[in-house]
């Protein structure tokens, strides 16, 4: 039985793992990247599922971005199982348990590129992102959205972009001092 709970700092590394096994490194090379580097998850929305010995198998994450101007969104992705729990329907349950947390926290729309014929159960399609565009190479007919609330992308137009706390880097003045208190 596996269970899907909150990320936690003890998840990032055995989740890039995960990633790396499932995606490799052409994951870094796409247009959703660009949207997640240097940023964090939105809160409380990052998702992992442990399996029965409470290794990680699988990961979802949702980030905060904009959908053209004044237009407040969620980023699905990564999705990604271990090959020892797919096919079982984890997959599904990580995006309906991140749907669910964005509706619950009072996002109105997530946006994805992804395979339509898998995420048109959830509720998304390319009805609303025809005038949206991601910042690098996509293929637009994967340019995904679902509203969780009514009306939440009505007139979306312009650049996906991203949005939402950054990952706290230390300066070089930091590093340095760090060191200096080491070798005293």
């Amino acid at each position: 039985m596996t269970e899907i709970v909150l990320e936690t700092v003890e998840d990032v590394a055995p989740r890039e793992a995960l990633l790396d096994l499932c995606l490799g490194a052409e994951r870094f090379t796409k247009s959703s990247e660009r949207l997640r580097e240097g940023r964090v998850p939105a809160r409380d929305l990052a998702f992992v599922a442990r399996g029965p010995d409470g290794r990680l198998a699988g990961t979802v994450r949702l980030w905060n971005i904009t959908a053209g101007p004044g237009r407040p969104a969620l980023l699905l992705g990564p999705l990604a199982v271990h090959p020892w729990f797919q096919a079982h329907g984890l997959g599904a349950t990580l995006v309906r348990t991140a749907l669910d947390g964005a509706r619950a926290a009072g996002h109105g729309a997530v946006i994805l590129v992804g395979d339509a014929a898998y995420y048109e159960r959830f509720g998304f399609g390319a009805r609303k992102t025809g005038a949206l565009w991601m910042p690098g190479p996509y293929a637009r007919d994967r340019l995904l959205a679902v509203e969780l609330a009514a009306g939440a992308l009505d007139g979306a137009h312009g650049l996906i972009s991203p949005m939402g706390a950054r990952v706290a880097r230390p300066s070089l003045a930091e590093l340095l001092a760090g060191e200096m208190r080491r070798s005293a």
